[in-house]
């Protein structure tokens, strides 16, 4: 693939990858946009339930699969270095809104709170969870995790080079804030109905293994020792809890 076709490439995958993360915020929120967790084409519950399982899964599956450095390996036999990055981005991205597109609501109230500081302090929290996010990406570098650095490398004819491994900001009172960060936006609402509660609570459990199970053991592979020492003094998630 040429430098150019590479950097429109990489770029593209980041433009759509973008417009999903603000179609997510909104998407969570219920508010700003068509199609959200609360609305949409109505089902049985159980066809909802089934619809909306298999969506998470199918993410789930897409995107721990296409992380793991054995799939890495395979992959870019096919797919130039340069955009492994970018197009795991992209697929993520497409699976997302695939997800956004065909979720089934289930409109069953499980807590609902009345208009007032209450809500607004529990919408500030949410978006407080989002920034969490967005903070986090910058601090470990934001546009290697999305795949432009490497895209970027390769158009100037440099070699990328793997980061030494550095505690910074957030990362040193949780390993994981960008994680935390979602959870946090995925349960801060004001207004929790059965669906918005069935995907943030799918969610946390795959975000909890995901997590502990397979970009942990990742991470001490490519740290060993640093990242062994890490986990043994700061948190995985949760402030002040130091379980491995």
């Amino acid at each position: 693939m040429s430098r150019l076709l590479t950097l429109l490439y990489g770029s593209a995958s980041y433009a759509i990858f973008l417009a999903t993360f603000l179609y997510a915020m909104a998407f969570v929120a219920g508010v700003g946009v068509p199609k959200h967790i609360d609305n949409g084409a109505s089902a049985s519950l159980l066809a909802a339930l089934a619809v909306d399982l298999a969506l998470l899964t199918l993410f789930a599956v897409q995107h721990s699969g296409m992380a793991r450095p054995a799939f890495k390996r395979w992959w870019t036999r096919f797919v130039p270095q340069a955009i492994e990055r970018s197009t795991f981005v992209l697929v993520s991205s497409l699976v997302l809104l695939l997800l956004f597109w065909q979720w089934r609501p289930l409109p069953q109230v499980v807590w609902q709170l009345q208009p007032g500081w209450a809500e607004w302090s529990l919408m500030a929290v949410s978006l407080l969870g989002w920034l969490m996010v967005l903070t986090s990406s910058f601090t470990i570098n934001h546009f290697e995790l999305f795949g432009l650095r490497q895209v970027w490398l390769f158009v100037r004819g440099r070699e990328a080079k793997d980061e030494p491994f550095v505690l910074r900001a957030m990362y040193r009172i949780v390993r994981h804030p960008l994680m935390l960060g979602f959870l946090i936006a995925f349960w801060a609402t004001p207004s929790m109905t059965l669906g918005h509660l069935l995907f943030s609570g799918v969610v946390t459990g795959y975000i909890f293994v995901a997590v502990k199970f397979l970009e942990e053991r990742d991470l001490v592979a490519a740290h060993g020792e640093a990242y062994r020492e890490y986990q043994r003094t700061v948190p995985m998630l949760v402030p002040g809890i130091k379980r491995r």
